[in-house]
């Protein structure tokens, strides 16, 4: 439980903040009078209530205390001064504390704390057991289907890789449960030797249940015994003269071998761990995590948290922890290349989340440090490769800046672009862009909703999408000072889009953002393009020009994202019937209407008696669909 303390949100409520206008070592001062030695998390935030830092404390006081002595790093010095007012929440235990911290860091994430800023989930192989024939494939999220999980994967490509192998191996169905009901002859992964047939009975239950237990020993790190028992069985057939049967157990092998070639360093010693290297260079740092499962390497990623350029590696990584494995399930090992301050605490709150004990190591010597060593090889070349990137991110950004006459090299560049076809499943798409690249969390698509608009009319859908992000980000961010607004526009099209969006623009009052449209040009020949701006002469760059293969990338990316999302959206309008539409009717009964009458059009001519007799169907139910077919007046 979290008692909730505030003490001067605000620096006009003089009785919190008695100076109204104290900053820095005064006003902490002022906050240290009225604290106890109680564990919790404190916030400091400036003279805007913006916060600047996120911290625990053990005891709260002593903490806070130690922020009003001089003697402290310039990033610290720099968020003192800064400081105009702070709140404190107090906590049962240090752990609430730290968890509290963390999970307040990712919300928030303030100015002078180190922030984990890629935090997205990691693939899973799934063995489905809903089913008399179980199913095998990808799953991300939440495990709350039936059935066997193995991972987490580093990637979706990881996880695809090696479901490729297994199929070869283990001959497993990936087809969802409809497909499968639906099927009366074998699909063409039976005619590549990569399914055993089991939708059409080309495999008895019993036989097919013993590859999917082959398949779970395989994937929990007992591989060398399935691969024994597959060679056996591989020379009984080859001596009973079943030469076609010993050369498909032969690929099986060959299948299994590929995948644990794939994996590289495959540890004896550890059989369930997460390894974790981190390096520093010139205020940057690269974590790189690698994911040890049944004595197998699932896969690394790489993540490059924001650090201040006097921030220890000890914070750094604690703060990486904790964040982390905020919304994930830790493993049994945490194998570290630097030591944090609290790893007893830590240890404690991992093992709470995990329900069960959780280690956290710095090897100095054996596998693990080799382990180590391989991480921080990694981590020291993705950083570097990063850095690179980043210089000419940076050189491009100050050519954009000239190009287009701007006040200085663009933090955000917001892309836009529709996609269509004769103005149906009309949408819109926003990538954006910066000092790192392509920021693709802060990607948007819009499903375009006018009604009274003229099919493909491109002037018209623009207008909307542009209307909809200004209103959205002068109602959530109207002091401009949350990083989301745009410091440059382009829009995909030439002078009349460009005067499309410039009417929205001064409509909402920001015609100061810079905007440009990108037309095709001459020919619609790519390097070519001409440039529009509102009140100006059209232009182009030279053909060999970086900024000019810098833009096209910009727009091909949104024309791509676009795309994308417009296929999507025609897709699921495809798969769409009446029956979408029904109260109570989900995928499941809607799957058992349509394969027991054929289509929904039989369905909609069916009467109540026959409609009663589709398994899954109560008479409830039944009554609902037929009612919503034939009570149209």
């Amino acid at each position: 439980m979290v008692r909730e303390s505030y003490f001067g949100l605000m620096t006009t409520q003089n009785e919190s903040n008695p100076d109204g206008q104290a900053t820095g070592y005064k006003c902490i001062q002022r906050y240290v009078k009225t604290l106890d030695s109680s564990p919790g998390v404190y916030r400091m935030l400036d003279a805007d209530s913006r916060v600047l830092y996120v911290g625990k404390a053990r005891n709260l006081k002593a903490r806070v205390s130690n922020y009003t002595r001089p003697g402290h790093s310039g990033r610290i010095e720099k968020m003192i001064a800064a400081t105009a007012s702070m709140m404190f929440l107090t906590t049962r235990t240090e752990t609430e504390a730290l968890l509290l911290e963390q999970n307040l860091i990712k919300q928030l994430k303030p100015k002078y704390n180190v922030l984990l800023r890629d935090d997205k989930s990691f693939p899973n192989i799934l063995v489905a057991k809903d089913h008399g024939f179980p199913q095998i494939k990808k799953h991300r999220g939440a495990k709350k289907e039936k059935g066997a999980y193995f991972g987490p994967f580093a990637s979706a490509g990881a996880v695809n890789r090696t479901l490729n192998q297994l199929q070869k191996a283990f001959l497993l169905r990936n087809c969802s449960d409809s497909m499968f009901d639906s099927r009366t002859r074998p699909c063409l992964l039976y005619q590549i030797k990569r399914c055993s047939g089991p939708c059409v009975g080309l495999i008895s239950e019993a036989d097919y249940r013993e590859s999917v237990k082959d398949a779970e020993r395989f994937l929990s790190g007992r591989s060398t015994k399935v691969q024994e028992e597959l060679a056996e069985q591989m020379m009984t057939a080859s001596e009973a003269m079943e030469f076609e049967r010993a050369a498909g157990l032969r690929d099986r092998i060959r299948a299994l071998t590929q995948v644990q070639t794939s994996q590289g360093i495959n540890p004896r010693g550890v059989a369930e761990a997460d390894v974790i290297g981190l390096y520093m260079e010139s205020g940057q740092a690269c974590v790189q995590v690698f994911f040890i499962r049944a004595n197998q390497n699932w896969g690394n990623k790489d993540f490059y948290p924001r650090v201040g350029a006097d921030v220890s590696p000890a914070e750094v990584m604690e703060a990486f922890l904790g964040q982390f494995y905020d919304n994930k399930e830790p493993p049994r090992q945490l194998i570290l290349s630097d030591g944090i301050e609290n790893a007893d605490l830590m240890k404690q709150a991992l093992a709470e989340k995990a329900g069960r004990k959780v280690e956290i190591l710095v090897p100095q010597r054996g596998e693990k440090q080799e382990l180590i060593a391989g991480a921080l090889r990694n981590a020291r070349e993705s950083l570097a490769r990063r850095m690179s990137e980043s210089a000419t991110q940076a050189k491009l950004l100050r050519g954009v800046a000239e190009a287009f006459d701007l006040e200085g090299p663009p933090g955000r560049i917001e892309v836009y672009d529709n996609s269509h076809i004769q103005g149906t499943n009309a949408v819109g798409g926003m990538i954006v862009a910066g000092p790192e690249g392509f920021m693709k969390n802060a990607y948007r698509k819009f499903n375009i909703r006018g009604d009274d608009l003229t099919p493909g009319d491109d002037f018209g859908m623009m207008k909307e999408v542009l209307t909809r992000r200004f209103t959205r980000l002068l109602k959530e961010d109207p002091d401009r000072d949350k990083g989301h607004w745009p410091d440059l526009l382009l829009i995909d099209g030439g002078a009349g889009q460009v005067s499309a969006v410039h009417e929205i623009m001064v409509e909402h009052g920001v015609e100061d953002i810079p905007m440009v449209g990108v037309a095709k040009g001459v020919d619609r020949d790519h390097g070519k393009e001409e440039f529009h701006r509102t009140g100006q002469r059209a232009f182009a760059l030279k053909r060999n020009d970086p900024v000019l293969y810098f833009i096209q990338r910009l727009r091909d990316e949104a024309h791509r994202f676009a795309i994308g999302t417009h296929r999507a959206k025609r897709a699921k309008a495809v798969g769409a019937t009446p029956l979408d539409e029904i109260p109570g009717v989900g995928a499941a009964r809607k799957r058992a209407l349509l394969t027991h009458f054929g289509s929904a059009k039989a369905v909609s001519r069916a009467n109540l008696a026959d409609l009663k007799a589709v398994e899954g169907i109560s008479a409830g139910l039944a009554q609902k669909v037929y009612d919503f077919f034939h009570d149209k007046g």
